[in-house]
């Protein structure tokens, strides 16, 4: 599994950047028919493996003496990432509650 942060390459990572600007690990061997019989239970009948690969976007940020972590969507990682190498701060706009990060935009 690799973490991306700030549009960076992670360590270990060796695919990407892809068309969302993320990189991903090494890609698992593929089973061998012997390995997936193997696993298959009575009754069930073995398909072609798949990969499977999720994203979970979030914006973390101090706010006082506590860190803050908030989902977050695609939209606002790349922004961020597009920005993060020149460290400046940003206007956070929170969502219902304060329970995600809707947008930021550069403080002034």
């Amino acid at each position: 599994m690799s973490i991306n942060r700030n549009g960076q390459k992670p360590e270990g990572a060796v695919i990407g950047p892809d068309d969302r600007g993320l990189w991903w690990s090494a890609m698992p061997p593929r089973p061998t028919l012997d390995e997936v019989e193997q696993r298959q239970q009575p009754g069930e009948q073995a398909s072609k493996p798949e990969l499977l690969q999720g994203v979970d976007y979030q914006f973390i940020y101090r706010q006082g003496s506590q860190t803050v972590t908030l989902p977050t969507n695609y939209d606002v990682y790349r922004q961020v990432a597009k920005i993060y190498p020149d460290k400046v701060p940003l206007k956070l706009t929170l969502g219902v509650n304060d329970a995600s990060v809707e947008k930021v935009e550069i403080s002034k």
